[in-house]
């Protein structure tokens, strides 16, 4: 959600995000994703959590065939892209300067016989929800879209919006710091929460989200 750029050198470790672009195998389709970390900073590269997240729909886990789903903070747009090929409906967003660079990888990866399957959209947290239906979405996804402690009120009305007493929230995160911890304890309160996946390599937690009690 975040346009940040970063010096390369004082990130060493993150140096793969400054590559041009990224390759993946999923959905039996091969991934060519472009990142400009550049230009865009962390809206524009892939991240761990988008990674395991396209591991964890392969799993099947949860329902994907004929459902709508709407990703948030989408960023490069694989995990959007995964979930359309494995059978859903998919509105992609991100902030607006975000979209041109989250289109042009969409057209790139996407075969043109699922590309009536995905729309790219504009979504700022918080604003303007009225133009998505409320609780419209049978899945709500978002990868590493936890780190940024002043969008997380408005994080919390844009999950609240979309969802539905039968909508499934999945969101993929590394918990950095205590602020992390506290979004979740708050998005606890007003939702049933479950850790239902962690990957030790890549240090992620997946939690599982639904509005009222459900069988988990």
């Amino acid at each position: 959600m975040a346009l940040v750029p970063y010096e390369r050198n004082c990130l060493p470790s993150l140096s793969k995000l400054h590559d041009t672009s990224a390759e993946f195998f999923f959905a039996s389709h091969h991934f060519c994703i472009s990142q400009d970390w550049n230009r865009l900073g962390v809206a524009a590269v892939v991240w761990d959590a988008a990674v395991v997240l396209c591991m964890y729909l392969e799993l099947g886990q949860v329902e994907l065939n004929g459902r709508t789903a709407i990703e948030l903070g989408a960023g490069t747009g694989l995990v959007g892209m995964v979930a359309a090929l494995l059978g859903a409906k998919v509105t992609i967003t991100d902030r607006a300067p975000a979209l041109d660079f989250l289109q042009a990888n969409v057209r790139k990866n996407v075969p043109p016989e699922k590309q009536d399957a995905i729309v790219v959209s504009e979504l700022t947290w918080g604003e303007n929800l009225e133009r998505y239906k409320a609780g419209g979405y049978d899945l709500i996804l978002g990868a590493d879209i936890v780190y940024l402690e002043d969008t997380f009120p408005a994080l919390l009305r844009t999950l609240e919006h979309l969802s539905s007493n039968k909508t499934v929230v999945l969101l993929a995160c590394r918990i950095r710091y205590e602020r992390d911890q506290n979004f979740l304890d708050i998005l606890q309160q007003r939702f049933i929460l479950q850790e239902v996946h962690y990957d030790a390599q890549r240090d992620i937690h997946i939690y599982r989200a639904l509005k009222t009690k459900q069988e988990l």
